[in-house]
């Protein structure tokens, strides 16, 4: 007997009969990665480096801060330069938890042994935790809603159960690939004899698309302001002065936590090394503290 012979979509994963299931994971997987990809682009991008010596990549330093929370400064009396590598701390702690004994490694196989009396340790926040685990968590709440929102969409095309033996199933599923798949005509032979052995219900599925849509927004939002990027308001009721100042608070504390601990790495650096490396929140906005000042009528009401 020959061996079933599958397809493959376009994702490289089989299209047998449990093809539904397989496209519906491979949305789910590639929906996920998208969004934490763009999260995580924004986490990265959101600080300036200024007078890094040469070669230092400031890109490096925020990628790894991103998803390991630390990195280390020192300069390599052999190479003749200041470097920044990963990090793996061990040994006793000094009076404020920070480690004495700091082993700088890198994925070519660099590897020294440091202390606190040769490099600096960067740290990505106040809480010294990286920023990849909060964006995997928002980017699952924005994959969720956004494939709910697809189901929700899908089923304003197609809100039918439909009824049938089990000896007719692969028949229904080809017939229903064609119409799934906007196909302008659907073929099949006089003898298919489905129409006294299926029975086709409506599911009757209500509209939430445009609901679920603001939901992603909130959540897309809030993700922001964990990072402290200011996210204009896009409310059809007026907005209150003081609730604007209530959320510009929100992302100017969010963003404190990262900018003070590099600025106070920063200054060690320079002190240690003679460097005068300065970092700074790369704002393509307006200062966050006159946004929207301008907006607000005498009464407090959003012009």
């Amino acid at each position: 007997m020959g061996k079933r012979k599958n397809s493959a979509n376009s994702f490289g994963l089989p299209k047998n009969e449990d093809y539904m299931f397989w496209d519906s994971a491979s949305d789910n997987k590639w929906s996920a990665h998208y969004y934490l990809a763009r999260l995580q682009e924004l986490a990265i991008s959101m600080f300036e480096w200024k007078n890094l010596p040469k070669p230092i990549d400031w890109r490096f330093i925020e990628y790894m801060l991103f998803f390991n929370g630390q990195v280390l400064y020192s300069h390599d009396d052999e190479l003749g330069e200041d470097i920044v590598t990963q990090v793996a701390l061990s040994g006793k702690l000094d009076l404020y938890r920070v480690p004495y004994d700091r082993m700088a490694y890198a994925d070519n196989g660099y590897n020294r042994h440091l202390d606190e009396t040769n490099s600096v340790i960067i740290w990505n926040n106040l809480l010294r935790m990286p920023t990849y685990p909060a964006m995997v968590f928002y980017a699952k709440k924005l994959y969720d809603i956004d494939r709910t929102i697809d189901i929700n969409v899908k089923a304003q095309k197609t809100p039918i159960m439909i009824l049938a033996d089990e000896d007719e199933r692969l028949a229904l599923k080809n017939v229903y690939m064609q119409y799934d798949g906007n196909q302008p005509f659907i073929f099949g032979s006089r003898n298919l004899g489905l129409q006294d052995r299926v029975q086709a219900l409506k599911t009757d599925a209500p509209y939430l698309a445009d609901k679920l849509f603001e939901l992603k927004k909130e959540v897309w939002n809030e993700a922001l302001t964990y990072l402290g990027i200011y996210v204009g308001t896009e409310k059809k009721e007026r907005m209150l002065t003081q609730e604007s100042t209530m959320n510009n608070g929100a992302i100017i504390a969010s963003r404190e936590s990262r900018l003070e601990m590099r600025r106070e790495c920063v200054d060690k650096i320079n002190d240690m090394f003679g460097t005068n490396i300065e970092v700074h929140y790369r704002d393509i906005n307006n200062d966050i503290e006159t946004i929207g000042e301008a907006d607000f009528d005498e009464r407090g009401e959003q012009i």
